[in-house]
């Protein structure tokens, strides 16, 4: 039998950020599954150290998000399309929505949305508050820490991510995000580090909340008497059947899998919540959601900034969940915002951030109004505490609450049945991202890779759960939340910057040299452009033909009655023509040597005109009242004559106008320097 002598894997997975990722990955889950106590207490002082001393990076942070992105929204920015000018998007504006929306919050909304208002509502801390306060505090915090300021997170890196990757061509990573400041650094060890801080990143958040959700499900289960109990040997019975589901979906690709899933959950979704709403108490519901919001905005911005540095007694209950919230959704961005960026292309900034922001947190609002209140209505009315006495059940306090509706065992199913989805839309989209970031973004991968990062995701999730580590590991996330905050801020300037740029590139205007340019002496004119002016060959120009042209001018003035003269300069070269006025500002037109730094790009281009130097040279017009001035070399001297005389006309023009009195008149007119 002839064996292959070449047997070798194919592989997209990139060395340089796969295995340092493993190898923190594996060691972190290792020490946190043999030494879960040690290593939990290790990781709690250190994350209790920076909520205490540092809470105010995290509020800084998410409120930066949230303005830079409601400005982008509103801004002439807002019109820039997610790739090129002419590229549509992907998917329909519903299935969209429907990804966006499981990945963003998934397991969470069904994890929460009874267990968090209730847990607000019953926690001592507002005890003397009247019942009435305490409701709708539960509800005005619930709506804080599941609205805005979570989606403005996701959306930073989101918006970032698919910029970058689709505007400018780079690849989907985090790295791509930091190109206009560090260039083709991104592609080195810099980038190599971005992108293992992203994985490992990525992985924790979604192993720990997969554990999380593997409980809850395990406990429906129990409710319905489908299993006896909650023991482990169910919930790897429970991992290995959805794992395997969302790896099947992973392989399946976004356009499958996830879609597919994606939009039954949400119809599904939808179905649960108008059922709780119809056979809850409605009227109570539709009033409480109406006055809830209208708190929300009125408090919005006392939210947004309060440390509750002045009431000590709930700073604990403010690190325990508004910081703890903004780390928590902070470490999950990368993961997020990648997944989100992936399935934004051909959406404009303006649509991505409309989207991002009120619509998901719309639908949080409702949901968490209709679940939470109902449940707090329930308890008071009906329950007679019972499911405020279960508030430090989250696991099993939905199915408790669902007892008091009509149905209980049916709705129970849907309830489970969502989140089973939730768990595979989370896994499944979460094996892309981690697999997206280890290749570099490659398009095809192999599926033993796919495979290999769900077994991988579902072994080390079910190691941590039958050791207790994932308390650990989950503190180790919310401590990678700090420094990624500072990357996120990063982020925003690099985007800020890029924006500028592409901006100025599509606006940018024809050369203020064509304006009067009749299309004579075109060879020469050409022979210009293809040139790269030094500094000698700029002075020359500015001393012979802006000189020439000037002195025409003076000339041409002086037999109009007008009194004109010429300064000069030097160093650095530069020449004007001035105009004097007694009561209104000097009439100045002058031409100075500047000079640029041009790109590597170009010169490295072998079919533009070459360069031996990256600093060239260029006559600039300048003007007495400090508008922008602009590039004249391609001016011959009857056009630069007709440019001057242009900008005297203006002047004529402005002087005349009495309205304009306050920007002419001048006690100190412009002396040449």
């Amino acid at each position: 039998m002839n064996i292959p002598q070449n047997t070798k894997i194919r592989t997209t997975l990139k060395k340089g950020i796969t295995i340092p990722s493993l190898i923190f990955i594996i060691g972190i889950c290792m020490i946190s599954a043999i030494f879960p106590k040690l290593t939990n207490g290790l990781l709690t002082v250190v994350k209790s150290f920076i909520f205490v001393n540092l809470n105010w990076v995290y509020i800084w942070a998410v409120t930066i998000f949230v303005i830079f992105l409601v400005y982008i929204m509103i801004s002439s920015y807002g019109n820039i399309r997610l790739g090129r000018n002419d590229s549509k998007p992907e998917y329909s504006f519903f299935s969209w929505l429907s990804m966006l929306f499981a990945a963003g919050m998934g397991i969470g909304l069904m994890y929460f949305s009874v267990a968090e208002p209730m847990q607000h509502y019953s926690n001592e801390i507002f005890a003397y508050k009247s019942p009435v306060q305490r409701v709708q505090n539960a509800q005005l915090y619930t709506f804080f820490h599941w609205g805005i300021h979570a989606w403005a997170i996701y959306g930073v890196v989101g918006l970032a991510l698919a910029y970058f990757s689709y505007r400018y061509r780079l690849p989907l990573s985090l790295r791509s995000c930091f190109y206009p400041l560090l260039k083709d650094k991104i592609k080195g060890k810099w980038g190599n580090v971005i992108d293992i801080f992203a994985l490992c990143s990525t992985f924790f958040g979604i192993t720990t909340t997969l554990g999380f959700g593997v409980v809850q499900i395990n406990s429906g289960l129990v409710t319905l008497n489908i299993l006896p109990e909650t023991s482990f040997i169910y919930q790897v019975l429970i991992v290995s059947i959805l794992v395997s589901l969302a790896i099947f979906s992973a392989v399946s690709g976004l356009d499958k899998g996830v879609k597919i899933l994606s939009n039954i959950n949400i119809i599904a979704v939808i179905v649960l919540l108008l059922f709780v709403l119809v056979l809850g108490p409605t009227v109570y519901l539709i009033g409480s959601f109406t006055e809830g919001i209208g708190t929300y905005i009125n408090s919005f911005f006392s939210l947004t900034f309060n440390t509750h540095v002045y009431e000590e007694n709930t700073q604990t209950w403010f690190y325990d969940w508004t910081i703890l919230y903004w780390a928590w959704w902070i470490s999950w961005s990368p993961y997020v915002g990648l997944f989100i960026a992936r399935i934004s292309k051909g959406r404009t900034i303006r649509e991505f951030v409309a989207a991002v922001l009120i619509l998901p947190t719309l639908f949080n609002f409702i949901w968490m109004s209709v679940f939470g209140n109902s449940a707090i209505w329930l308890d008071i009315n009906v329950a007679d505490g019972f499911l405020s006495s279960m508030a430090k059940d989250p696991d099993g306090l939905m199915f408790q609450f669902l007892e008091y509706l009509p149905f209980t065992k049916l709705v129970s199913f849907l309830v489970i049945g969502i989140i089973i989805i939730f768990f595979v839309t989370s896994a499944d989209s979460g094996i892309f991202v981690m697999n997206s970031i280890a290749t570099k973004n490659s398009r095809v991968s192999p599926r033993w890779q796919t495979i290999g990062w769900g077994v991988l995701l579902a072994v080390l999730a079910l190691m941590l759960l039958n050791a207790g580590g994932l308390a650990a590991l989950q503190s180790m996330t919310l401590i990678t939340a700090l420094p990624f905050s500072v990357i996120m801020l990063l982020f925003i300037v690099s985007l800020t910057k890029a924006l500028m740029i592409d901006k100025n590139y599509y606006e940018k205007d024809f050369s203020s040299a064509t304006v009067p340019w009749s299309g004579e002496h075109w060879k020469e004119r050409l022979r210009q452009m293809a040139s790269f002016n030094d500094q000698a060959s700029t002075e020359k120009y500015i001393e012979t033909t802006v000189k020439q042209a000037f002195e025409e001018l003076v000339n041409e003035f002086a037999v109009n009655g007008i009194e004109a003269k010429i300064n000069s300069n030097e160093s650095p070269q530069k020449i004007e023509i001035e105009i004097r006025y007694d009561v209104i500002n000097n009439f100045i037109y002058g031409v100075k040597s500047e000079s640029k730094i041009l790109s590597d790009y170009l010169l490295n281009e072998e079919n533009l005109p070459g360069s031996e130097e990256n600093i060239i040279y260029f006559p600039k017009s300048y003007f007495g009242d400090t508008r922008e001035g602009y590039d004249v070399k391609l001016f011959t001297k009857n056009e630069l004559i007709s440019d001057v005389l242009k900008h005297y006309e203006r002047f004529i023009e402005i002087i005349s106008e009495e309205k304009n009195t306050l920007f002419i008149s001048s006690d100190s007119n412009h002396r040449f320097r």
